[in-house]
Order: C-alpha cells, then sequence, then structure tokens
C-alpha cells in the first residue's frame, strides 16, 4: 500500500467561512471526506492534517519521509515564507504536490512568490477543492515512484 501524507497550513481550517467568494463553500471536512473516498479507492494509506503551526506541519513532514510516503500539501501563507517547511519537504524522497485552491499567479503579487513550491514535483492551483483529488490521481497515474526506487530521489527540483 503505497503512503501519502496531504498536509495543510494556516486558516485553511477556516476554508467555507473565510473569503467564500475567493475560496469557496467547501469546508477542509468536506476535502478531507472526498481524499479518504479516493484514497480508498486507490489503495492509498491517507494521513491528513491541517495546523496553524509551521513546527507542527515540519513534523508531519519528517513523519513522510520516516514512512516513505508522497506529499501533497497547501502550506497557504506559509508558501511564500517558510524557508524551514521547503528544506523538509526537499527530504521527501517521493513525490510532493503542492496545491492552493486559487490562482496564486492571478493574485496579489506577494501570493506569486512560492518558495515552497521548489521543492515540489508538481504544482496545481486554480482548481478550488478539486486540486487534491488532481492531485492524487496525478500521483496514482504518473508520477509516484516506487520504495527505494533511484527515479524518486531524482523528482526534486531544487533553488
Amino acid at each position: 500500500m503505497r503512503r501519502l501524507s496531504i498536509l495543510n497550513g494556516p486558516n485553511l481550517n477556516m476554508l467555507g467561512r473565510r473569503e467564500p467568494d475567493l475560496y469557496g463553500r467547501v469546508t477542509l471536512a468536506q476535502i478531507e471526506t472526498r481524499c479518504r473516498a479516493l484514497a480508498g479507492e486507490m489503495d492509498f494509506e491517507l494521513f491528513f492534517g491541517q495546523s496553524n503551526a509551521e513546527a507542527q506541519l515540519i513534523d508531519w513532514v519528517h513523519q513522510a519521509v520516516d514512512g516513505d510516503a508522497a506529499v501533497i500539501i497547501n502550506p497557504a501563507g506559509f508558501t511564500t515564507r517558510s524557508v524551514a517547511l521547503y528544506d523538509a519537504l526537499r527530504m521527501v524522497r517521493q513525490p510532493v504536490v503542492e496545491v492552493h485552491l486559487t490562482n496564486v499567479f492571478a493574485r496579489e503579487p506577494l501570493y506569486r512568490r512560492l518558495l515552497t513550491a521548489a521543492a515540489a514535483t508538481g504544482l496545481l492551483a486554480g482548481f478550488g477543492a478539486e486540486v487534491y483529488e488532481l492531485a492524487m490521481r496525478g500521483l496514482a497515474g504518473r508520477v509516484w515512484c516506487e520504495p527505494g526506487s533511484s527515479a524518486a530521489a531524482e523528482s526534486h527540483v531544487t533553488m
């Protein structure tokens, strides 16, 4: 069974209530339910977490490293500032997909510099809550490496 960690950063616990015109009305709990259903279909062992604390996200990335899990991450506000999270993501041997609900490149300039995305295998943005399921399907269909595969170690972009 392949392992997958879906990690969510600050303020994503407020989805559905926070700026619904921008982020939509889907809650993080609804996204988790959809991801768990898809994980069951795809035979993924899934960890799903959200934290407003950078240290917790880094600890979960370390757990993904130790468990040889792929990572889907929405770092939210940490994407533009967290060198520590970027460094942790670079350690992941399996693919990392960064997701954003909105098209960050069509937003204010402060959202356009995606520091953490430089450690990702792929990036999905602008498709609302569906970015999570799209990322899961992308991992299953294209880029997932078998544990211990040398291709896994070669899949990262470096800065």
